[in-house]
């Protein structure tokens, strides 16, 4: 049994997580502890951490028995298949929720001119800037030993400099 990553309606997903529990289906809506203020009190509100998102486990055989619950747009993609997610991530997310309270999720956005370091691979710890964006890759300027390289890197392995 393989962990999915579904789709869900706007603000469904502890809905959908009940139904799918409901049902028999293994499902996991990960929650963040966040403190809430209102004009007369403060209250911890638990909120899906990844919004419109929701992990299921199930068989492969019965991923599209899914879709036909009402809520479920579809399977997040990768590669033009419904995309997998490791047991052991599952389990990360579960640990660090447990430990810190009002996470927030953050895509790290990167523009051209940014001061970047790459953290994987043969030009790790390598510094350089950003020449292009090319959808999930950046073109990168690395200066060393008194040359000018360029390549290109998965957005995932480059990590923002503060100036």
């Amino acid at each position: 049994m393989n962990w999915y990553v579904i789709y869900t309606r706007p603000r469904w997903e502890k809905k959908i997580a009940k139904l799918l529990s409901d049902s028999g289906t293994e499902n996991y809506c990960p929650l963040n502890r966040v403190k809430k203020q209102w004009s007369d009190r403060k209250k911890i509100v638990l909120e899906p951490l990844f919004k419109g998102y929701l992990f299921v486990r199930l068989e492969e055989d019965k991923k599209w028995e899914i879709k036909s619950f009402e809520g479920v747009l579809n399977f997040v993609h990768w590669l033009g298949k419904p995309a997998i997610v490791k047991a052991a991530e599952i389990e990360k997310i579960k640990r660090f929720l447990d430990e810190f309270e009002g996470v927030e999720v953050a895509d790290i956005q990167l523009k051209s001119k940014d001061l970047v370091s790459v953290n994987k691979g043969v030009f790790m710890d390598f510094k350089g800037i950003i020449i292009e964006i090319l959808g999930n890759k950046a073109r990168v300027l690395i200066e060393s030993m008194g040359l000018q390289l360029t390549a290109v890197f998965d957005k995932n392995s480059l990590v923002p400099i503060k100036k």
